[in-house]
């Protein structure tokens, strides 16, 4: 996906939920995903002693927690180049291997679409 292309209102609505949180949070990245039922699901990084978790696993575990069943759709607002091979199981066991996982920078900008 472009900077260019027009994204879907829904998919847009997830970008900015990732990107809030990651700047109210001030932490290194924050996520959200859109279950089947279209019900998101906001996180950012945990960074425990204990438990190390990145934002798009937490939002996926919040779904799992809230009953979700499935994802249409996640977003992970970040500095890295592409989404983490343990970002993209966590949503491909939730939602499948076609699952779309939007990469945006800190800006909002989306700069990749992967399947999960």
């Amino acid at each position: 996906m472009s900077e260019s292309s027009p994204l879907d209102p829904e998919d847009r609505k997830i970008v900015t939920l990732a990107r809030s949180t990651r700047a109210r949070n001030a932490v290194p990245e924050g996520a959200a995903v859109r279950d089947e039922t279209g019900r998101t699901y906001v996180a950012g990084t945990v960074a425990l002693e204990s438990l190390r978790l990145t934002a798009l696993q937490t939002a996926v575990a919040m779904a799992v927690a809230s009953g979700a069943t499935s994802l249409e759709a996640a977003a992970v607002v970040t500095e890295a180049d592409a989404p983490v091979d343990a970002d993209l199981a966590a949503v491909r066991d939730l939602g499948g291997a076609g699952t779309p996982v939007l990469l945006a920078g800190p800006d909002g900008l989306v700069r990749s679409t992967t399947r999960a």
